[in-house]
């Protein structure tokens, strides 16, 4: 994956690279990012996330790290199986180590790219009520509520948010 320059929002460049969900640098951003959520919520979130639901040519996992290598976060683009024939992509396992800057933005941009090449139409996602930052992000970048889907549709403790994928632009 190229490098991404976020020069003007953060002091650093942000490198994204695809790796596996085994690869020691993903095993341990998300382990960092459960255990924010182990804190914040209760759930690590963890047993709704394991290789099996990452099938090859319809998934990827980011790893985002800056300039001199240092891990900065992660995120994940898998297909979802709740939205029935609709091609819809859900995003999992984001995360920006603290002290961070652009880098959920550099994922969240570089996942809908991935998502759009990949033939999805829309992006959804499920976080936590109680993680209001989360919920601030993901509208600020389009993302707007929904209805509850699959193991969130009872859970009142879930908030769902989707975004409709635009087509690229084509220069021809």
């Amino acid at each position: 994956m190229p490098e991404i320059d976020h020069a003007i929002a953060s002091p650093e460049v942000i490198t994204l690279e695809a790796v596996s969900i085994d690869h020691p640098d993903a095993v341990l951003l998300m382990h960092q990012l459960n255990q924010r959520l182990e804190r914040l919520s209760g759930d690590s979130g963890a047993s709704r996330f394991d290789a099996a639901s990452m099938p090859a040519g319809r998934s990827v996992f980011l790893v985002a790290r800056g300039r001199d290598g240092a891990l900065l976060g992660c995120g994940a683009l898998r297909p979802l199986a709740q939205a029935g024939a609709a091609p819809v992509a859900e995003l999992k396992r984001m995360y920006a180590r603290d002290g961070t800057r652009g880098v959920g933005r550099a994922l969240l941009q570089a996942l809908e790219r991935e998502a759009r090449t990949l033939g999805y139409r829309a992006v959804w996602l499920e976080t936590r009520r109680i993680n209001e930052r989360a919920l601030r992000f993901y509208r600020r970048h389009g993302y707007s509520d929904i209805p509850n889907y699959g193991a969130y549709a009872d859970r009142r403790d879930a908030v769902c948010l989707g975004k409709t994928l635009n087509p690229e632009p084509s220069w021809n």
